[in-house]
């Protein structure tokens, strides 16, 4: 049984796809041990709490300087032991501390079909407005490894979604989320439970 230890900043709505997923079985051989947050007010930690899963905040404002902060993360990581930890709309940079220690454990969905609108300064709606300035037809989300860079690490799945006319930042951002977030991140999730990826040559394979 794959143990997740799922990392949030916000709403939890990734949180939620993943809970479902376990619930109704689209994911298998695997069970979410934890969830951190960076903030307290975080509304994933009311999910969590709701669904009975252990749940904590970690908040850089309570510690006296950040790699104070970047060692009790990776203390209740390692406490939780945590087969795979999962970004699931984490705002928090993962220092190389942490991505040394779960080397190829450490999964991210991003709201962008990588390399696209991706890296420093690309997150949230930020991505959104930045496709629409660009005005592309075509965006979608991506679920990648971590590694040492921003958005680098080697893509699992990836799901295209169209771009409407009339879209503004926020109804392309819900539209992604929908059609492609919590589609492909209890999908890679399920793949990786069940010994279905492996990572060949800085990319992944899925092994039929």
């Amino acid at each position: 049984m794959l143990k997740l230890a799922v990392l949030v900043s916000g709403g939890g709505t990734n949180l939620q796809a993943i809970i479902d997923s376990i619930a109704d079985g689209r994911i298998t051989g695997a069970k979410i041990g934890t969830v951190i947050s960076n903030n307290k007010n975080a509304y994933a930690l009311t999910r969590a709490e709701k669904a009975g899963i252990p749940a904590k905040c970690i908040s850089p404002k309570d510690y006296k300087d950040r790699p104070a902060f970047e060692d009790a993360l990776l203390a209740a990581l390692t406490e939780s032991e945590a087969d795979l930890v999962v970004l699931a709309g984490c705002l928090v940079v993962i220092p190389e501390k942490i991505v040394d220690r779960f080397e190829n454990r450490i999964i991210n969905i991003h709201p962008s079909l990588i390399p696209s609108f991706c890296g420093k300064d690309y997150y949230g709606l930020k991505v959104h407005e930045s496709v629409l300035d660009r005005g592309v037809k075509v965006t979608g989300a991506t679920v990648h490894f971590v590694d040492k860079g921003t958005d680098t690490g080697p893509i699992i799945l990836q799901k295209a979604v169209n771009v409407q006319p009339g879209d503004t930042p926020q109804i392309l951002q819900r539209r992604v989320m929908e059609e492609a977030e919590w589609v492909i991140m209890p999908k890679a999730i399920d793949l990786i439970a069940n010994g279905k990826i492996k990572i060949e040559n800085g990319k992944t394979v899925e092994i039929q």
